[in-house]
């Protein structure tokens, strides 16, 4: 794996932190937030592309998150 990330990687983890600061800001955090390419085989310095997982939250979590989303969309 050479020292730099490819850029498919870098987007995702710049996705992921400003998901996780905006989500923090609201007062909701998803603990498992992760970056992962979609095949198993895939090295990272060889991803076709990467996917911010999201992971799991309580029901409590799931329910401030929506709350959040609702008052952004003006529900």
């Amino acid at each position: 794996m050479t020292s730099e990330i490819p850029a498919k990687l870098q987007e995702a983890h710049a996705a992921r932190d400003a998901l996780a600061v905006a989500l923090s800001r609201a007062g909701v955090q998803l603990p498992a937030m992760d970056v992962r390419t979609p095949w198993a085989d895939d090295r990272e310095d060889d991803a076709r592309y990467a996917l911010v997982h999201l992971g799991v939250c309580s029901a409590p979590v799931a329910h401030l998150l929506a709350e959040v989303i609702a008052r952004g969309a003006g529900t």
